[in-house]
């Protein structure tokens, strides 16, 4: 894929007792503290000076990027009927157990302190929380921000480290996802462009304050999933304050290269979600055999990390490339088989992935 991306988006961002609780657990796990990450990151830096200066293979600094995972394999926040609910204590046990470091928040997870006990008693972390912003053609609704800030509570709260930003799945663009480059797909007015950059800065700015990062999340069925829109977004938001959160699979479904887009984003990527796409569904949902988003993740339209559309050596080859050094968190929102064994098989192709 060629592409003539803004000046903007190649720019660097510069962010920045026992329990009684249910949630108890006794999986192990290494557990990497925030004093801890920022010395790997000076140590990884210096690594990647010594790897240069010598010519040796520079795979050395993503290979210490901590992998997280996103639990909505088990308990889908969209689509609730998908499967019967599996109690977060169990969603937890089993995110430990398979050697993740840490996790989204996700559907039935506890809060606040609760939560700090529930993952470090599994020596785990909050990666990230998510926030979905209500969208129609003339931008973000007016609750917008509130919804953030909600979140950013959330994230504050749990002592965790990314705000992941998103627009909401519809506003009319559902049934257009993976064929939102047809003329007649709905789009942002500029009106509409203009207020989610406001409320971007909004949430970033409020983010900055907490210490925390802001990380805007493209996403397929939604107002920025292609390769324009997500160039355009990159244009009108300042690249010191938001960064991109690369979705490998929904800029896959938006007509995007994964790969390329890495390249053409640099080191604006702060936060990644590594997630696989099924080409028969993909398909199907391009064609218009499947109505909407929905019916293509009821479809299993991303499968395990590994067996898809997605290059995974060169996603990572790409991201070394750059120097990103933040989390990997492995992500699949339905799957035909257990969850554990599709995240299971997820994190394994990452792993060899990154050895190589």
């Amino acid at each position: 894929m060629t592409s003539s991306w803004p000046t903007a988006t190649r720019s660097a961002i510069h962010p920045g007792p026992q329990s009684t609780s249910p949630f108890r657990s006794q999986s192990g796990g290494r557990r990497v503290t925030s004093a801890a990450a920022e010395a790997e990151v000076g140590s990884d830096a210096a690594a990647g000076r010594s790897l240069a200066a010598t010519g040796q293979p520079a795979r050395r600094r993503l290979a210490r990027s901590p992998i997280g995972v996103v639990p909505i394999t088990w308990n889908n926040v969209d689509l609730t009927d998908l499967a019967p609910e599996v109690p977060a204590a169990t969603v937890l046990d089993a995110c430990a157990g398979l050697g993740f470091e840490g996790v989204q928040l996700g559907r039935g997870f506890p809060r606040g302190h609760e939560l700090q006990t529930a993952l470090r008693d599994r020596h785990l972390r909050l990666a990230e929380v998510y926030a979905e912003l209500p969208m129609s053609p003339d931008g973000p609704s007016d609750d917008a921000v509130e919804i953030g800030r909600e979140r950013l509570a959330l994230l504050n709260e749990g002592g965790g480290d990314v705000l992941v930003a998103a627009c909401r799945v519809g506003g009319g663009r559902e049934s257009w996802a993976a064929r939102a480059d047809d003329p007649a797909a709905p789009r942002l007015s500029e009106k509409g462009w203009r207020r989610l950059a406001d409320v971007l800065a909004t949430l970033a700015a409020d983010a900055r304050q907490a210490g925390r990062t802001f990380a805007f999340h493209p996403h397929a069925g939604t107002f920025v999933e292609t390769p324009d829109e997500i160039r355009r977004l990159a244009a009108v938001t300042d690249p010191a304050r938001v960064a991109i959160c690369l979705d490998a699979g929904h800029a896959t479904v938006g007509g995007g290269d994964a790969v390329a887009l890495v390249a053409e984003l640099g080191p604006r990527i702060r936060h990644v979600h590594v997630k696989d796409v099924d080409p028969a569904v993909l398909a199907d949902l391009r064609a218009g055999r499947l109505p909407d988003f929905a019916a293509a993740i009821r479809a299993r339209l991303f499968t395990e990390l590994g067996r898809g559309a997605l290059d995974v050596d060169g996603l990572v080859g790409a991201l070394e490339a750059v120097g990103y050094g933040g989390w990997l968190m492995v992500e699949q929102d339905s799957t035909w088989l257990v969850p554990a064994e599709s995240l299971r098989i997820g994190r394994a192709a990452l792993v060899e992935a990154l050895s190589r």
